[in-house]
């Protein structure tokens, strides 16, 4: 198979393994605050929040990451020269976070399962951002391999780091007007 539809369907697993991963927590979100609701709501919302996950997860997220990281292999193998290269043993290193980040969320998953998940929707919300982080380091480092200012490259990564952080805590304080 050419290198070319290699990438593509790597890159298209991408893009549906992080759809996933950021519908999933949002629907932690949801499921979390619905046990805030008034008992029978809260009671079919939430089973209904499990199901909505169960097949998120099990349909989409899962089997786009277990096909990006295929294809990505799949792509070292035709080109180990590829490991030479700081960028991608960078960016292998932010995936590393990011198969972590996903087998938690598959934890909190289960523990939504038995209504045991402890973190609040404020810390979902911070939770989710850390998706969107990885998300722009790796695009990042993969763009501009060979042109990319390092320094400058750490110092946006956190700038939109606390970017994000502010706008999840403005957010919040906005509900808590609203309500």
């Amino acid at each position: 198979m050419d290198l070319s539809v290699i990438k593509a369907l790597h890159i298209i697993f991408v893009v549906s393994w992080f759809a996933g991963l950021f519908y999933m927590v949002r629907l932690f979100i949801y499921h979390v605050e619905a046990l805030d609701r008034p008992e029978q709501e809260a009671r079919i919302l939430t089973e209904q929040f499990r199901i909505m996950q169960r097949k998120l997860w099990y349909i989409i997220t899962t089997p786009a990451m277990v096909l990006t990281v295929l294809f990505g292999v799949w792509m070292l193998i035709l080109y180990p020269y590829y490991l030479d290269f700081t960028w991608m043993r960078l960016k292998l290193g932010f995936v590393v976070i990011l198969l972590l980040y996903h087998f938690v969320c598959q934890y909190q998953m289960n523990l939504l399962k038995k209504d045991a998940l402890k973190w609040s929707s404020s810390q979902l919300r911070l939770w989710n951002e850390l998706a969107t982080l990885l998300l722009v380091a790796i695009v990042f480092l993969v763009e501009l391999q060979h042109s990319f200012n390092w320094i400058k490259g750490t110092v946006i990564f956190f700038v939109v780091g606390l970017v994000l952080m502010f706008a999840v805590k403005a957010y919040k304080r906005y509900r808590q007007k609203s309500k």
